[in-house]
């Protein structure tokens, strides 16, 4: 999945009421910096961890893995760890950095808009209280991919599509925000979780779910077992649907032929992939496209 970094909006895109300036997926390593972030026009997102920044927009940050610490003008400093995501004002100083012995992973998207402004007025949003303890979230990471998707591709009306999005993430953080009941010492949950998060970030990749289940360190027969309580679904049907979601996405938005697809996504074959496709579905790939 090639990044994005920096999205440009018209007069007629902020009358929608939220624009997206940004979005992007990243992997910071051990010992490895942040990355600086320039390159938007007016240099404001421009990034040093010692000297912090002000924003002019609002921003929604997920760690999905590592740790490290975050700290704002209204908050102060506060320990950041897997499935904590923060969310950036305008014109707040912050700053933020991974811990150099773990790194961390990190998606994000920006944004803009009368819509987030009036939230924040009526106090939905507030800068003294701006992370959220929502645990690592399957959902919420597939909302993340689908922005960088439509921002990839940038069809017609993109701006729209992309604040949709940003509209359910909005919602959703705030209702995971507001749920209590995420268990921080409920081991097995986190580690479905965090499968399922590798199945997302490894749709076109060859990694199988026995793969899956050997990075969460759980033996494959007790991880299918687990996984299936949890999600009503075993990991090879969850992962497999996935791909057909992605494979939708994939004739909706690009030329490539059904082949290029199904090997893209590594089924067996082209055929293999548009039996399970049709099952899923209830149509050929060909015919969905059109």
């Amino acid at each position: 999945m090639k990044p994005i970094k920096y999205l440009r909006e018209d007069e007629r895109d902020a009358l929608w009421g939220l624009t997206i300036t940004t979005v992007r997926f990243e992997k910071i390593g051990p010992d490895e910096p942040l990355p600086k972030d320039c390159g938007y026009g007016d240099h404001s997102h421009r990034f040093s961890p010692e000297r912090g920044r002000v924003l002019r927009e609002y921003q929604l940050v997920y760690i999905t893995e590592g740790s490290g610490v975050f700290e704002s003008r209204s908050l102060g400093k506060i320990n950041v760890s897997p499935g904590m995501i923060f969310l950036l004002f305008p014109d707040e100083w912050h700053t933020y950095q991974p811990d150099v012995t773990t790194g961390w992973t990190q998606y994000w998207i920006g944004f803009k808009g009368t819509n987030m402004d009036k939230r924040v007025l009526n106090g939905f949003f507030e800068r003294a209280t701006p992370m959220f303890e929502i645990g690592l979230n399957d959902e919420l990471v597939g909302l993340f991919r689908r922005a960088i998707d439509v921002a990839q591709h940038k069809n017609a009306h993109h701006q729209q599509t992309l604040a949709g999005i940003v509209n359910y993430m909005l919602g959703l953080v705030y209702s995971l925000g507001k749920n209590d009941s995420w268990n921080h010492d409920d081991h097995i949950v986190d580690q479905i979780n965090q499968a399922r998060i590798l199945m997302h970030e490894n749709i076109e990749s060859n990694m199988t779910v026995q793969d899956i289940s050997a990075a969460v360190g759980v033996g494959y027969s007790s991880f299918r077992k687990n996984f299936k309580k949890y999600t009503g679904l075993s990991p090879m049907a969850y992962f497999q649907d996935l791909k057909i979601q992605r494979a939708k996405d994939l004739l909706r938005m690009t030329n490539l032929t059904i082949k290029e697809i199904a090997y893209r996504l590594n089924f067996d074959s082209p055929d293999y992939f548009s039996t399970k496709f049709r099952k899923k579905t209830g149509k050929r790939p060909s015919d969905f496209r059109s």
